[in-house]
């Protein structure tokens, strides 16, 4: 056994003990879900929690569970961690394949964190690349895939404005003449502005319903601002990029890790998904779903969930003041990171609302996310409790997860599309 070993062998098991310390075997009982969760107050870990399923994937055979009434397919498979989709208007669907990448290792959490998250198959050799599948005859399966865009750095978010395709980088948007039907762009691309690698990578993009100006979610660099707030200048955001002038400004803020952004289309109102802050608690605090308002602050890193202070930060009692507090709580540490509207009747029995990829948890004593949930809306605004779309990703005790959701999209053919970057797998959710 070599010193690696022996190291992260004593980091597990101090782990599992501070679990067990604080939550017992098994865990709080109640997610704090909804427009106005149960938070509990924040108990500050000396040893963060890190637990994480090992890697698996899928047989042929397998499938997740879809709910009742609903059925699910592979539509395409043996992808290389596919995390995002982008649907093209003649029925080409993208898929942006990229992957954590090693950072560096300052001290015994940051080996922990990385040799769990290798073993969970979220950290390693990323692909770089947007692949192309289309499904010619209809039957619901990708029988063509095109490498589209290679040579890319950590590539997650797509847009299409007319004849310009545009990608969200780790470190930049980049815009690449298209043309309708192309399965490859050959041309190099222009790169409009200069974004921040590092900590949070991805670099999701939506765009205005006039298609003048491109939506850009931008994570923080660390858990609270731990290497100082100038580190995070221009992070925790979501920036707004104007395609004709190339200005790029600021539109809200205080936002730890706003990933998904979607339109909520009876008020034209912008919405994402955040991940919260870790090490306060298996359910402190929860992940959310909320409304996005121009010039807005969210708490990030001195509050959350309005004015909950966390203790652990330099405070700034002018931004505790004005933070703003989220709209619907989707649970503690459960990595909601796809987002996507869902008018009615996409899927049978489901109303308008929106449809969230819980990529699922890795630093709290019961595991949470893993999964695909529903959160119904009325009058443009949540409405009622989550519904489950897609489950089974995660084994019963635990140990193992055959896969994890991320990007979700409508189909061409008006199903559900859902990525899943360790099962390697884009899933299609439809009707029986």
């Amino acid at each position: 056994m070599g010193l690696s070993d022996i190291f992260a062998r004593i980091v597990a098991a101090v782990g599992e003990v501070a679990i067990y310390l604080r939550h017992g075997k098994d865990g709080p009982k109640v997610q704090a879900f909804g427009n106005t969760p149960a938070i509990p107050p924040a108990k500050p870990q000396g040893i963060p929690t890190l637990k994480m399923p090992t890697a698996k994937g899928w047989a042929e055979d397998e499938t997740p569970v879809a709910a009742p009434g609903l059925k699910v397919n592979a539509f395409a498979r043996g992808l290389k961690h596919p995390r995002w989709i982008h649907v093209l208007p003649n029925g080409d669907v993208l898929t942006a394949e990229a992957l954590s990448t090693p950072g560096g290792i300052k001290s015994v959490f940051d080996y922990a964190q990385y040799t769990t998250m290798k073993r969970a198959g979220a950290v390693g050799e990323s692909a770089n690349r947007i692949t192309l599948l289309r499904d010619a005859d209809g039957d619901g399966v990708a029988e063509t895939r095109d490498v589209f865009l290679g040579g890319q750095n950590q590539p997650f978010g797509m847009a299409l404005l007319g004849d310009i395709f545009y990608v969200g980088n780790t470190d930049g948007v980049v815009a690449f003449p298209y043309k309708t039907g192309e399965t490859r762009i050959d041309a190099a691309g222009k790169k409009l502005n200069d974004l921040k690698p590092g900590g949070h990578w991805t670099r999701s993009l939506l765009a205005s319903p006039d298609g003048k100006k491109l939506y850009i979610g931008v994570g923080s660099l660390s858990n609270i601002g731990d290497e100082g707030m100038e580190a995070e200048e221009g992070r925790a955001a979501i920036h707004e990029l104007d395609v004709e002038t190339g200005i790029t400004r600021i539109f809200a803020s205080g936002l730890r890790n706003p990933v998904g952004t979607a339109w909520e289309p009876t008020t034209g109102t912008l919405w994402t998904v955040v991940n919260e802050r870790d090490g306060l608690g298996d359910e402190t605090p929860p992940d959310y779903l909320t409304s996005v308002q121009d010039g807005g602050f969210y708490g990030w890193p001195y509050c959350y969930w309005g004015q909950i202070v966390d203790d652990r930060v330099p405070q700034d009692p002018a931004m505790v003041a004005k933070a703003i507090k989220p709209d619907f709580a989707l649970g503690g540490h459960t990595a909601s990171l796809g987002l996507c509207w869902m008018p009615a009747g996409t899927l049978p029995g489901f109303p308008d609302g929106m449809v969230i990829g819980q990529h699922g948890s890795w630093n709290r004593s019961k595991l949470s996310g893993y999964r695909v949930v529903f959160v119904p809306f009325e009058n443009g605004r949540p409405a009622g409790p989550a519904r489950d779309i897609l489950t089974g990703f995660l084994s019963e005790d635990e140990k193992e997860s055959h896969g994890r959701p991320v990007g979700v999209a409508i189909g061409p053919d008006g199903s559900l599309l859902v990525a899943d970057d360790v099962g390697d797998v884009i899933w299609r959710v439809t009707g029986k």
